[in-house]
């Protein structure tokens, strides 16, 4: 019965996120139209990437790749060496594969330029 009440809370919390996203953003767009300003200031033009997206896709799935193994590793080294036990696989491979993201965040960042 649990299981029930939370999916369909889940459900319910994302449905009322979206609405008042959209909700909030039609109120704002006609507040701008009523005082006569353009609504255009919504719409950025799309300045096209020189990057293929594919390139940032394979660096970042490779940095998450290492990063999981080197996090099997360094978690495997601390379960020998320390008395972390069980937790210390998926903390040094969640650690580990989020700072992978983050290198790749910076080094998509610098492709571009």
């Amino acid at each position: 019965m649990e299981g029930v009440l939370v999916s369909m809370s889940f459900f319910i919390v994302i449905f009322g996120i979206v609405y008042l996203y959209f909700s909030t953003r039609h109120k704002e767009r006609m507040a701008l139209i009523d005082k006569g300003i353009d609504a255009s200031i919504f719409f950025t033009p799309k300045t096209p990437s020189t990057t293929p997206v594919w390139k940032i896709l394979i660096l970042n799935l490779s940095l998450i790749s290492m990063g999981v193994g080197l996090g099997i590793i360094i978690g495997s080294v601390l379960e020998k060496f320390t008395v972390m036990g069980d937790a210390a696989y998926p903390a040094s491979v969640f650690l580990v594969s989020g700072l992978g993201l983050l290198i790749g965040f910076f080094l998509t960042k610098n492709i571009d330029k």
